[in-house]
C-alpha cells in the first residue's frame, strides 16, 4: 500500500508512516472479479410501495436491493422510476450498503443506477461509517466521516468532513481521505486555508485495545 500526504503548497513525504502504516489498507484484499454487473439482474423487496405514474416517482418502505454482491438496505426509499437505466434514490433510516466485503452505515443515503448497474452512493450521517474484513491480519478496517462517496465505477471510497480511517491499530485523520481499493492507496490532502493537518497515529503492537474504540 501506498500513502501520500499533501498540503496545499507542496507534497510532504512520510517515508517512516508509509511503512509503519502498511497493514492501513494493504491488509484489505482486493475484491475478487465478478460478472458485469448489467447482465445481472435488479431484485426489489418492500414491505410496501407506493407509485406515482404522474409523477414517475415511487415510494418503498422497508425495503431492501440487490444486484450480485451488492445489497442496500433501509427504513424507506424514493426513487425516480423503476427502470435503472437512469435512476435517483433517496434511501433514509438506518441504511446499509454491501458490495465486495464492505459496509457503509448512515442515516441518509443517495443512491445512483446508471445503464442497468448500481454506480455510486453518497452517505451522509452523524457520522457516516465504513468497514471492511481485512484477510492480511485479523479483525476489521474503520473509517467514519461527515459524508462518504463510493464511486463503484472506480472503485474509490472518499471520506469527507472529520475523516477518520483504522485497520485497527493504526490511525489516520483529516478533513478528507481518498481510499482507492483497487491499487489499495490512501491520499489524505488538506486544502488551502484549512488549519486542520493530516494526522497519523502509530501505536506498538502490544497495545491491544481496538483503535476504532478508543477513537473521540
Amino acid at each position: 500500500m501506498a500513502i501520500s500526504c499533501r498540503n496545499n503548497r507542496r507534497p510532504v513525504a512520510r517515508p517512516l508512516s508509509v511503512l509503519a502504516l502498511a497493514a492501513l489498507c494493504a491488509a484489505t484484499a482486493a475484491p475478487a472479479a465478478e460478472p458485469d454487473a448489467r447482465n445481472l439482474p435488479i431484485n426489489v423487496e418492500a414491505a410496501s410501495s407506493d407509485v406515482d405514474y404522474r409523477s414517475n416517482t415511487v415510494v418503498f418502505r422497508d425495503v431492501v436491493i440487490t444486484q450480485g454482491t451488492a445489497r442496500v438496505a433501509a427504513e424507506s426509499a424514493r426513487a425516480t422510476g423503476l427502470d435503472f437505466e437512469d435512476s435517483t434514490w433517496e434511501f433514509n433510516g438506518r441504511v446499509r450498503i454491501e458490495r465486495d466485503g464492505g459496509t457503509l452505515e448512515s442515516d441518509q443515503a443517495h443512491v445512483q443506477f446508471r445503464d442497468n448497474e448500481l454506480r455510486s452512493a453518497t452517505i451522509k450521517g452523524s457520522p457516516a461509517r465504513f468497514e471492511q474484513q481485512l484477510v492480511r491480519s485479523p479483525g476489521k478496517a474503520h473509517g467514519r466521516a461527515s459524508t462518504i462517496v463510493y464511486d463503484m465505477a472506480a472503485n474509490r471510497v472518499t471520506f469527507s468532513g472529520d475523516a477518520w480511517l483504522t485497520d485497527g491499530r493504526n490511525e489516520i485523520s483529516g478533513q478528507e481521505l481518498v481510499y482507492n481499493v483497487g491499487e489499495q492507496r490512501v491520499l489524505a490532502e488538506s486544502q488551502p486555508g484549512d488549519t486542520d493537518r493530516v494526522r497519523i497515529t502509530i501505536r506498538p503492537k502490544q497495545d491491544a485495545e481496538p483503535a476504532d474504540e478508543r477513537a473521540p
